[in-house]
């Protein structure tokens, strides 16, 4: 038992029995991994997995997370490690605060990122607010991001294994919900010493596929989706170059996104051509030479900002910024604008930078992450 003024594992100074956690369960290794732990160390563990969408086209699917398989299988890691589980209905909260989002974004020529947005209207919104009502003391996910104490209290630092990392879609998380979440994988060094983990504890999901595609679009096609959410929005168009000169028909422009190549059906060009502009009020897709894609302005806004100053404090911040989830940071200059808006200088030139992705902020020198916005057309 920690003795006056230690901390357990979790950084709570109460001993693990005495100590609730909420662990929010997807059914995968890694939330799985994070609650077996938990109560092989002692605490009372709550775990609590929620039903987003109407899984049924997804209930043989392999890679897909919030499944009617998933939560069967969240349900047996339950059981087998002794805690009680409950599954929530958050379909409604779902549809409304992520799906009809992803699909207006879609529609206005975005191209949005719905887990990022899952993350901060739901998951750490709804789900830590059932974590309170239940008398938690803290909630635990099975998130790649560290959570390490500072000077001005808990900071947000990328995962141990970069190539795990997750901080990128939970920039939005704030300095509140940091002091009640943990995140106990943020420093294992590979996926592998999870899955050892999940062995340790004979659980049966220590062989389970990561999940790959977003939750409510199972199959990949994201088109289908939004036309089931919006009737009537893949209207056709004109696929024209740089000076409008119309090179071909298209099906809609929720089919395509910045940067794209395949799948344009324009041969016989002389040069490759890419998606460099979506215009879906007059329903055409721009395109042009890889070259038309470096992007080195970059407007966002809705800033979530983690630093230990105010953000419009300073004229500008230099730092590393990442534009896509699958791109490292790269060095920017960061202007405030505002106190959630900012212009984001790349000091090189990304290719395919679009409304809708997220730009995330991080020390140059260091692992912290400073929180970030969305991107957006600009004035």
């Amino acid at each position: 038992m920690p003795r006056d003024g230690a901390t357990n594992s979790l950084g709570l100074t109460r001993p693990p029995a005495q100590t609730r956690v909420v662990v929010a369960m997807s059914g995968g290794v890694d939330s799985s991994v994070v609650a077996a732990e938990l109560a092989a160390q002692g605490y009372d563990v709550v775990g609590v997995t929620l039903q987003l969408y109407d899984h049924g086209a997804a209930l043989a699917k392999k890679g897909a997370c919030c499944a009617g398989r998933d939560i069967h299988d969240a349900r047996r890691v339950a059981e087998a490690m002794g805690f009680p589980h409950y599954v929530l209905d958050y379909e409604n909260s779902f549809r409304d605060a992520v799906m009809e989002e992803f699909a207006d974004a879609y529609l206005a020529g975005a191209t949005p990122v719905p887990c990022i947005r899952c993350n901060e209207r739901v998951k750490f919104r709804d789900l830590l607010e059932t974590a309170r009502d239940l008398e938690a003391d803290c909630m635990a996910t099975g998130h790649y991001i560290r959570r390490e104490m500072g000077p001005h209290g808990p900071e947000l630092h990328r995962a141990a294994d970069a190539a795990r990392d997750q901080s990128y879609f939970l920039f939005t998380t704030t300095a509140e919900q940091l002091e009640f979440l943990r995140f106990p994988l943020g420093g294992l060094q590979s996926k592998g010493d999870t899955r050892a983990l999940a062995e340790k504890h004979g659980l049966a999901v220590a062989d389970k596929p990561d999940s790959q595609d977003i939750c409510f679009v199972p199959d990949g096609d994201y088109a289908r989706v939004i036309e089931k959410l919006r009737p009537g929005a893949g209207s056709p168009g004109d696929i024209v170059d740089q000076s409008g000169r119309v090179l071909g028909a298209h099906r809609g422009v929720i089919h395509y996104t910045i940067g794209q190549r395949r799948g344009l059906g324009l041969g016989g060009l002389a040069e490759p051509l890419y998606v460099t502009r979506l215009e879906p009020e007059t329903r055409r897709v721009i395109v042009g030479p890889r070259s038309a894609l470096a992007t080195r302005k970059v407007p966002v806004r809705e800033i979530n900002w983690l630093g230990d100053v105010p953000f419009a404090s300073q004229e500008e911040w230099h730092m590393d910024v990442r534009v896509r989830s699958t791109r490292p940071p790269a060095p920017a200059v960061i202007r405030p604008l505002s106190d959630t808006e900012a212009e984001v200088e790349l000091l090189s030139p990304e290719a395919g930078v679009s409304p809708g992705q997220a730009c995330v902020f991080y020390d140059p020198e260091g692992t912290r992450v400073f929180g970030g916005g969305w991107i957006w057309r600009g004035r």
